[in-house]
């Protein structure tokens, strides 16, 4: 198909959502979000930036695993970041139980929220991506994130190993999925004060 004929169709695809215009805000939001995943069946991209929905600010909430924190400075630089320059990146989450539990991203999401101005600009809503995994694998995304951004805590991240641990993956899977060295995966659970775990364990000098 030539460019002329598929400028045409999208025109008219373009008058044909003119009705979005007499819509309520949240009926429009929620057209909005049907349109996108509607497009995304014809995407030839199947990663979850591809759809970025719109959610209510009061329908997306914090995991209780998640062992980043960031300093005032950084907080204050974020939200200065999201105030001149928008939402550049968006909140990474999970869907369970009529809610977004956040993946990645909460602290963007406090400043979507908390800051009035920017609530009002996003009319109270949040940009979420959406991804689907069990609970181990968010976790796992979680420090991945984090790590790659260089702001994780030590005892929050050992917490998160010890987990990990019990849920039944070994020392090479979470070395692999959290962007660890082996002997690192042994050092957060020694920091946790985990002795059974380190039963017949060799470690390198190192640690020595």
């Amino acid at each position: 198909m030539d460019i002329k004929k598929i400028n045409q169709k999208i025109e008219k695809i373009k008058e044909e959502m003119k009705f979005l215009e007499e819509l309520e805000l949240e009926e429009k939001v929620e057209a909005i979000n049907k349109l996108k995943i509607a497009l995304a069946e014809y995407s030839p991209f199947e990663e979850p930036v591809d759809v970025v929905m719109w959610v209510k600010a009061e329908n997306v909430v914090a995991n209780d695993y998640n062992p980043n924190r960031v300093a005032p400075p950084e907080m204050k630089l974020l939200k200065l970041s999201i105030e001149q320059d928008g939402f550049t990146q968006p909140i990474v989450g999970y869907k369970a139980d009529g809610a977004v539990i956040i993946v990645d991203g909460f602290h963007r999401n406090r400043v979507g929220r908390e800051e009035e101005k920017i609530r009002k600009r996003l009319h109270g809503y949040l940009p979420i991506t959406v991804i689907d995994k069990p609970l181990r694998e968010r976790m796992a995304s979680t420090i991945r994130h984090n790590r790659a951004r260089g702001t994780h805590q030590i005892g929050s991240m050992a917490e998160l190993v010890a987990e990990l641990h019990f849920m039944g993956w070994s020392d090479k899977k979470i070395a692999e999925q959290l962007g660890m060295e082996k002997d690192e995966v042994l050092r957060f659970k020694q920091f946790k004060g985990l002795g059974d775990l380190f039963k017949n364990r060799q470690f390198s000098k190192a640690w020595q």
